[in-house]
């Protein structure tokens, strides 16, 4: 669910571009509904968003399984099989649950390919394509008020003049073009596919904010040239509470990676940064920056994109002075340590963008507004 849901007049969409749990979303949607959210008065849901189906979670699982150390780290979630569907015309959409003899007739087709390719090639259990078919005729009927042209909708609201957020999940690193390839999620993770994924045009847009956090974490396998395996990156791990937020799996620490966050500003046209979890560094003496890489003996500014040049590259260091007092709360940049300061300075003449907004706790009000990015 988008996290605008949470606000009173906020109309929220689901576009085209995600791919669709409906398990998922319908717990979501029960959970909050049970505390007083009335999520199902201001949810739109794309009809041609693509369903991610219980087939499609076995086929990731087996895949990863066969993949044994060469495996990518995906969530195990199904969402990669379900892109592959979708490129290949063969997958499920939204609408189609709202015509259940259509739907249940290329499920029927589906199902025997998905279970063919578990049974012969993975050599793993089948799915209940029968039992598939019940759960659908559910979910239509608990989705279906929902389900519509967001694309259309959200046209008629642009020519109001409403304003619009758009929200998107995954690091612009994790893009399947533009990525650690083949350590990359399935789909574009960039600004620009807010655009194709809800159907709007590019020219609606103003700014871009970027999110990184005031170190470096990844999840999964695939290159992270500042990771840490000492007691710092397990204690950033510890401090952060670094898990996946949908799987609960671990996430890797490093220190903060200047060449991939200007790779990530300039893919996605950032205007300006929000920082997070700065006040996961505070008590340390020291604070290391990575300028840039070097390879072969020689030193680059610029990342690259290809995971196995990016396994062999040597981060270069600058130091920092850290800090001991506590950031956390904090809601003036001028009362943050002098050397917090600094260090945040540091980051943006690297990346060479302005950081806005910075975060100094977990709660909703820690939070720094130097500059409002939607004010201009």
């Amino acid at each position: 669910l988008p996290s605008g849901i949470l606000r009173e007049n906020v109309q929220c969409f689901i576009g085209n571009g995600v791919v669709l749990s409906t398990v998922d979303l319908l717990q979501e949607i029960t959970f909050l509904e049970e505390r007083g959210v009335p999520v199902r008065d201001n949810l739109y849901i794309s009809a041609a968003c693509p369903l991610i189906l219980p087939s499609h979670i076995a086929l990731d699982q087996a895949r990863e399984l066969v993949r044994g150390e060469n495996k990518i780290g995906t969530t195990g979630r199904g969402i990669g099989p379900a892109y592959e569907d979708k490129v290949a015309r063969r997958g499920l959409r939204l609408g189609d649950l709202l015509r259940a003899d259509l739907c249940a007739e290329r499920l029927d087709a589906l199902g025997e390919y998905h279970n063919f390719m578990l049974t012969s090639y993975y050599q793993a259990a089948p799915v209940d394509v029968d039992a598939l078919k019940e759960n659908i005729l559910e979910w239509a009927e608990a989705l279906g008020p929902m389900i519509g042209d967001v694309a259309g909708a959200l046209g008629d609201k642009v020519t109001e003049g409403q304003s619009f957020l758009f929200e998107g999940a995954q690091g612009a690193l994790l893009d399947i073009d533009h990525g650690t390839y083949p350590f990359v999620t399935s789909s574009n993770t960039g600004a620009g596919n807010a655009s194709v994924g809800s159907g709007v045009g590019p020219a609606i847009f103003d700014t871009v904010l970027g999110i990184v956090k005031a170190y470096t974490t990844r999840v999964g396998n695939g290159p992270f040239p500042t990771e840490l395996f000492d007691d710092t990156g397990a204690r950033l791990a510890d401090k952060g509470q670094e898990f996946g937020a949908t799987t609960g799996r671990p996430r890797r620490c490093g220190w903060f990676d200047a060449v991939s966050v200007r790779r990530a500003c300039q893919l996605n046209g950032i205007n300006s940064l929000c920082v997070t979890k700065l006040d996961v560094l505070d008590g340390l003496d020291e604070i290391k920056i990575c300028l840039a890489y070097r390879i072969e003996g020689e030193e680059v500014e610029n990342s690259l994109m290809d995971a196995a040049a990016l396994e062999a590259v040597e981060p270069v260091y600058e130091s920092v002075p850290g800090w001991h007092e506590s950031t956390v709360g904090h809601r003036e940049a001028e009362s943050l340590p002098a050397s917090a300061r600094r260090y945040l300075d540091r980051l943006s003449e690297l990346v060479g963008v302005p950081i806005d907004i910075i975060s100094t706790g977990p709660g909703r009000n820690e939070t720094i507004v130097r500059r409002h990015p939607l004010a201009r």
